[in-house]
């Protein structure tokens, strides 16, 4: 069986994302594609033998049922140029193969992530992980930035002044920054890119890691358009219900309020995109 391609992943072969100040996501290689999930899915059936309508409908019968095997069956690998802290995030997705850069192999470059001005936030006083909406002054902005640049910049310094006396790579490194670029090429199935991109594109992630998973979500819909078109459709922009909360939807389709209260209540009708209005001032 000749090797199955897709035509738009074809053109995004080497091609540089580019993402933040100086990063990028490239597709390195991939295996497989949409006809590939159905092949796996219809192990029994000859090639030719069901019609390009009915293999959409069955991805999107395995997505919504959550079948993941056949969406196992596609590989993407792609060569990535990130910060550590960005890393360190993506790095949690634990069901994937990577090979990073190593400081202790290689000196490490002066290149360093800079935020925009626009991207300077204070703190969020609800969420506790994240950035706020309110826009800082402009001063305050600069300032933030003039600190990351030069203390990225002295730190670099002192790194490259102990390389000069002798110092060994991998005792130079490590005071080097979490801004400080990073490269490595990352292998994953169909599946697990999913779950990344539900997780990493959603408004919750930080603003720097949902950049490189637009750009990992525009390789998977190359690869990939009749699943990821379903990964859309159910599970990125859809929502899933405890017990509690279909209890709660029967109780208001049937006129009654709603019986969640308190944080629960809150994440429930942030599922459901609309206003509480009960409790509004």
């Amino acid at each position: 069986m000749a090797r199955l391609t897709s035509p738009e992943a074809e053109k995004l072969l080497d091609q540089e994302i580019p993402v933040l100040d100086k990063g990028f996501v490239r597709l390195v290689d991939y295996m497989g594609g949409d006809a590939r999930i159905v092949q796996s899915a219809r192990v029994s059936y000859g090639e030719g033998t069901t019609t390009v309508n009915r293999d959409k409908i069955l991805i999107d019968y395995l997505m919504r049922h959550l079948h993941t095997s056949p969406f196992e069956q596609v590989i993407i690998t792609v060569h990535a140029k990130l910060p550590i802290f960005v890393a360190r995030q993506w790095i949690r997705h634990r069901t994937a193969r990577l090979n990073e850069l190593s400081g202790r192999y290689s000196e490490m470059l002066d290149e360093f992530y800079i935020p925009s001005p626009q991207r300077i936030r204070k703190q969020d006083s609800v969420n506790v992980q994240g950035s706020s909406d309110e826009e800082v002054p402009a001063g305050l902005q600069q300032k933030v930035i003039s600190l990351i640049r030069g203390e990225s910049g002295d730190a670099f310094a002192s790194y490259r002044s102990m390389l000069d006396d002798g110092v060994s790579r991998e005792l130079a490194r490590i005071n080097l920054p979490l801004n400080l670029y990073t490269q490595w090429y990352w292998q994953i199935d169909l599946h697990n890119l999913f779950h990344f991109l539900k997780l990493r594109m959603d408004s919750h992630a930080q603003w720097e890691i949902r950049q490189y998973a637009d750009a990992l979500a525009t390789i998977a819909r190359a690869v990939a358009p009749w699943a990821y078109e379903s990964f859309e459709e159910h599970l990125l922009h859809g929502a899933n219900f405890s017990r509690a909360e279909i209890e709660a939807l029967k109780a208001m389709i049937g006129g009654g309020p709603c019986p969640l209260e308190g944080r629960l209540r809150a994440e429930f009708f942030v599922k459901m995109g609309i206003e509480d209005e009960s409790h509004q001032d």
